[in-house]
């Protein structure tokens, strides 16, 4: 395949993720303050803001995230902006962007509100067995099997220790849902489902592999990888796997909205 030219809208948005990365590496505590400001929050966080699902798509953790990101949009976008034009290119590349991040928060409701009731029962109840069962889940959250802290199921708290552990909680269920989700990838995984879906015999030659890979090939199995990804749930794991699916879940949409026509194929 060859590399289009770089056109407007690729070229601004690169700029710009570039600029803002720039800005996170003079300083942590400008790191930590655009983390705060603009990357995405779960709803429940005191930090959450609404265009936070536009800002994140332009905040990246490190050197190797943003560097992928801006990868694939430089080589798949230019060709997706010329078939489609400026305007519509722009819509695309946030429609998938914010569903992405609609997606993944959809699906952390379903993490997160455990916890909060768990956390909500040992506040009503603060006896040992609800502190054990908010640490249970909020290790199993992680992909962490059993109980890491060595807690015993039949834990028993004093009146004194009433608010140490109570503080625990909250401690916990905060750096939960104050870790913002960053980085373009949920836009960038939709770029690469409407590039498959348009041009599905595209060959991409991948490195390590000797031998050229059809674009429909390569993102059907980058799917299902994120899929696989998303329910094991490694321990250390902290990509936002999920996302990437509900990227591509939008740009599928987006396509069939759209219509398949197109000048030309690869």
């Amino acid at each position: 395949m060859r590399t289009p030219q770089l056109t407007p809208i690729v070229r601004a948005i690169i700029v710009i993720n570039i600029i803002v990365f720039i800005v996170q590496r003079i300083n942590p505590q400008y790191d930590g303050m655009i983390d705060s400001l603009f990357g995405l929050h779960y709803f429940s966080s005191s930090l959450f803001n609404p265009i936070q699902f536009v800002t994140y798509m332009f905040v990246h953790a490190d050197t190797r995230h943003i560097f992928f990101n801006m990868l694939g949009l430089y080589f798949l976008g230019p060709t997706l902006e010329m078939l489609w034009g400026e305007k519509r290119f722009l819509i695309f590349y946030f429609v998938t962007g914010v569903g992405a991040g609609l997606f993944y928060m959809a699906l952390q409701y379903y993490d997160i509100h455990p916890l909060e009731t768990l956390a909500n029962n040992f506040l009503l109840n603060p006896e040992g067995g609800n502190y054990v069962s908010f640490v249970n889940k909020f290790y199993s959250n992680l992909g962490i099997e059993g109980n890491p802290l060595k807690i015993e199921n039949n834990l028993v708290i004093s009146n004194d220790q009433v608010v140490e552990y109570k503080n625990a909680i909250e401690s916990l269920l905060k750096n939960v849902i104050d870790t913002p989700m960053v980085g373009a990838s949920g836009a960038g995984f939709g770029i690469m489902a409407a590039f498959a879906l348009l041009f599905p015999n595209t060959e991409f030659m991948l490195f390590p592999f000797p031998f050229p890979v059809k674009a429909k090939y390569f993102v059907t199995f980058y799917a299902l990888y994120e899929i696989y990804a998303g329910i094991r749930r490694m321990p250390g794991d902290n990509v936002a796997h999920f996302a990437h699916i509900g990227g591509m879940i939008f740009a599928f949409i987006l396509i069939r909205m759209w219509g398949s026509k197109r000048d030309s194929f690869y």
